[in-house]
Order: C-alpha cells, then sequence, then structure tokens
C-alpha cells in the first residue's frame, strides 16, 4: 500500500516496482480508491482530518507542502508552490542555508574515487576525513547545507502529463555529482563519453518514470558500470556559497598528457598535421557551400 495520490510520479513508481517484483502482488492506494475520493477532496480535507482525530503532522493548513525527504534530498510541492510565478519563501527549505548566508569562507575539500564510487573525503581545513559510504555522504550533506549548496527550483514534466513546479534540495549529491563529472573529464575516453551522454538522458527518464526493475534498466546499468571502469583519483572542490566548484584534479588512470596539450612543448605532436586533418574535414562543408552557391 501507499499513500502517492493519483495525480503524480510516486504513484508510478511504486507500483511499478511492486508488479516487477511480485506479479500476484495486490495494490492499496487510497488516492484511487472512489470511497476515499469522496470523502476526502485533497490536502486540506486530510489535514482537517488528522487536527480532529489528533493525528500529528509536519503540514499545517498554512503550510500544506507535499514533501518527500530521504538521505539524497527534500523536494517541496504544493500550497503557494503550485503558482510557478510566486518566489519560493526562504522558510521553506529546510536542507540548505540560503547562499547569501552561507560562510564568506571558502570551504575546500578532495573527494576520491575509485571506479566511479567516491571512496573518500577530506576537509582541506579542519582535516576531517570520512571514508564510510554513509558517514561520506552524511558529512557532504552537512557541508552542502552549510555552504547553501544544491537548491533547485523548476518546472518539470510528470509521466502522467501534468506539469509540476517543485523545489529541490540536494546538498552532497550536489558535490558528488559535480565532483564526479570533473574526475570522468580527465579519466573517461572521449567516445565512451559521448555514448554514456547519449544514454544518460534515456537512463534519467527510466529512473524518473520509475522502471528501474525493467530489462531496458539493466541493459543500461551495464553499460554505465562499463564505463566507470578506471575513473579514479582525486578531486578538490572549492565549497562556496551555493557553488561547488572543481580546482583541481590527479588521477592514476588520466587520459591527459601535459605535454601533447602544452603550448609551450612540442610533445611528439606535429602541428603541422593539423592542416591535413581540417582539410579533410572541411571537405563536406565546402561542398556543401558550393551547392548552396549554384541555387
Amino acid at each position: 500500500s501507499h499513500g502517492a495520490t493519483g495525480k503524480g510520479n510516486d504513484q508510478v513508481r511504486f507500483e511499478l516496482s511492486y508488479y516487477a517484483l511480485n506479479p500476484k502482488i495486490k495494490v492499496i492506494a487510497p488516492w484511487k480508491n472512489k470511497a476515499f475520493l469522496d470523502a476526502f477532496k485533497g490536502r486540506t480535507d486530510l489535514l482537517e482530518y488528522a487536527e480532529k482525530h489528533g493525528i500529528p503532522t509536519k503540514q499545517t493548513a498554512s503550510k500544506p507542502y507535499s514533501e518527500d525527504d530521504n538521505l539524497l534530498h527534500i523536494s517541496h510541492e504544493a500550497g503557494i508552490l503550485e503558482d510557478p510565478g510566486t518566489i519560493c519563501e526562504e522558510g521553506i527549505y529546510s536542507h540548505t542555508v540560503s547562499p547569501e548566508n552561507a560562510p564568506e569562507t571558502p570551504t575546500n575539500i578532495i573527494l576520491e574515487f575509485k571506479d566511479g564510487t567516491p571512496v573518500r573525503v577530506k576537509n582541506l581545513e579542519d582535516g576531517t576525513e570520512k571514508t564510510d559510504p554513509l558517514e561520506l555522504f552524511e558529512y557532504l550533506n552537512q557541508l552542502g547545507r552549510e555552504n547553501g549548496i544544491g537548491r533547485l527550483d523548476m518546472v518539470e514534466n510528470r509521466f502522467v502529463g501534468i506539469k509540476s513546479r517543485g523545489v529541490y534540495e540536494t546538498p552532497g549529491g550536489t558535490i558528488l555529482h559535480e565532483a564526479h563529472k570533473d574526475i570522468e573529464g580527465i579519466a573517461m575516453d572521449r567516445e565512451v563519453m559521448r555514448l554514456r551522454d547519449m544514454l544518460a538522458a534515456k537512463y534519467a527518464e527510466l529512473v524518473y518514470n520509475g522502471f528501474w526493475f525493467s530489462p531496458e534498466m539493466e541493459f543500461l546499468m551495464a553499460a554505465m558500470d562499463k564505463s566507470q571502469e578506471v575513473i579514479d583519483g582525486e578531486v578538490t572542490l572549492k565549497l562556496y556559497k551555493g557553488v561547488a566548484y572543481p580546482i583541481a584534479r590527479t588521477s592514476p588512470s588520466s587520459l591527459y598528457n601535459q605535454d601533447l596539450s602544452s603550448m609551450d612543448i612540442e610533445g611528439g605532436y606535429n602541428q603541422e598535421d593539423a592542416e591535413g586533418f581540417i582539410r579533410i574535414n572541411a571537405i563536406r562543408l565546402m561542398a556543401h557551400k558550393n551547392i548552396i552557391d549554384k541555387k
């Protein structure tokens, strides 16, 4: 059973997962039950019922927000947020300080990755270090909260066909995302990255729409796992007033060749070869221009 409404994404995610794991399961969803819908037209009716019967709730009539809270993030919907033209009040945020109120001095950290997975975080300001996965993530949440990192206010497209405005806070996840993208930049092959990026949109769509336990997700997960092999190294980030900014990176599996990319060292790269490379790639462009000029 679940308490998700019949308008949102959560009902789809829950029930698709239930049926994928146990095709014989019976799902009880009150918000799709006629008797329940006749008794409760919306969140206001439910809040009044809870107050009448002494059932404690976080929400109130003045703050009827729908919030999903977990280790990764919290989402805020409903209430005044249903008007996309209304600015989200500062009091709604609960997992991050306002970037304007974040510390005036940055926090520098190092995040270490092994096969694309974070294995260590070190605070360069006070020496704090975490390697346990849960402790590492909780510590990044703390640092993200303190530095106002991870806020997002957007209008999205629900799977059921409705547009919805959501306000999100993902402090630790945002820091990890920025660091992970950065270490991939130095350790991931260009063509692998190109394919990964093409598949990433479909991967995100499957997660968002609730097809986690599906054959297509198994296929994509195998590709994603393969792409993360030898994505190893350390990323130094500056956390400052809402931004997690990579400022340095090292990797034992780096594909970066400093001599080849240097403006001062020849490094085995013959710059004269670039002339032929460019002319070959320009052939179709010149052919297209000739066709256009003939019209």
